[in-house]
């Protein structure tokens, strides 16, 4: 048989079918991303065929591909967590958010000048992705990770992005209902929206142990060459190391830290912010 008569005799798939597998093998890379986010080790076949509604054979086939590729791999248990595929998409993806790199040294230096923890954020839909975090041999370790996500509401940085970006975010972010990380989170709209408020009144957000037990934090935001937010600079520790008389101090810093990363991305507004409280008004 020629190769073009073989051609013509190979099965086709439809559209549509291989539509939905995709679907499906994108579903099962994400709970196994997610479950890992979380600790597990690792999870099983019988897992992920019960978050799927299909029988084994059919997880075996979709996963298949992605272990071949090293996006999955397959544990000695017999279950599967992310490969080494996945990590280098993630570093790809990572690399290529020049906000990264514009912030870096910014963050570095204001970890040292503190003692707290640096973490930069960006927005999708109504929650937070931690992009990157500075620490330094004198921070208490934070439990914060690269990659993991926390709804807006409860974090300063949510509420700095709320403050100063999209206007429709807000009514977006209340939509959601509220859930309390702590018995000090706000979950009344109402005390929301003024917080927002207060936010964008001092320039940056507070998140006085709304999201984690005895953790405050500051934020501001981040804008890109447009203008736009972008993202949120902010600063984190134990609250009895960060005390709230100094909250204000601090945030004010990270608002300058905040327009110096802001002006490394090409931000007009945010260098003439900064001409207006340097003095002689030279930029640093």
């Amino acid at each position: 048989m020629r190769a073009d008569d073989e051609q013509r005799s190979a099965p086709i798939v439809p559209a549509r079918n291989a539509a939905l597998s995709l679907r499906r093998g994108l579903a099962l890379l994400d709970h196994v991303a997610d479950r890992t986010r979380n600790g597990a080790a690792s999870v099983s076949l019988g897992e992920l065929a019960s978050m799927l509604g299909t029988a084994k054979s059919t997880v075996l086939r979709l996963t298949a591909p992605m272990v071949e590729t090293d996006l999955l791999r397959r544990t000695p248990d017999a279950g599967f967590t992310l490969g080494l595929g996945a990590l280098l998409l993630g570093q790809s993806y990572l690399e290529g958010i020049d906000l990264r790199s514009a912030a870096a040294p910014f963050m570095r230096r204001t970890a040292e000048a503190t003692g707290l923890t640096c973490h930069l954020v960006v927005p999708d839909g109504t929650d937070i992705v931690y992009v990157d975090k500075v620490e330094t041999r004198g921070t208490v370790r934070m439990g914060s990770r690269i990659g993991n996500r926390m709804p807006m509401r409860n974090t300063a940085s949510g509420k700095a992005i709320v403050a100063f970006g999209d206007p429709g975010l807000l009514g977006a972010v209340l939509a959601v209902p509220a859930t309390a990380m702590t018995d000090q989170s706000i979950t009344d709209d109402g005390r929301w929206r003024q917080e927002v408020e207060r936010t964008r009144a001092r320039g940056y957000g507070i998140d006085d142990r709304e999201n984690e037990p005895g953790i405050r934090c500051v934020a501001a935001p981040v804008l890109d060459h447009a203008n736009q937010v972008v993202g949120a600079m902010s600063i984190s520790g134990l609250a009895s190391r960060f005390p709230a008389a100094a909250v204000r101090e601090l945030g004010d810093g990270v608002v300058r830290t905040a327009l110096e990363i802001s002006v490394a991305l090409g931000s007009s507004s945010a260098q003439l912010a900064l001409r207006r409280t340097t003095p002689g008004g030279a930029v640093r």
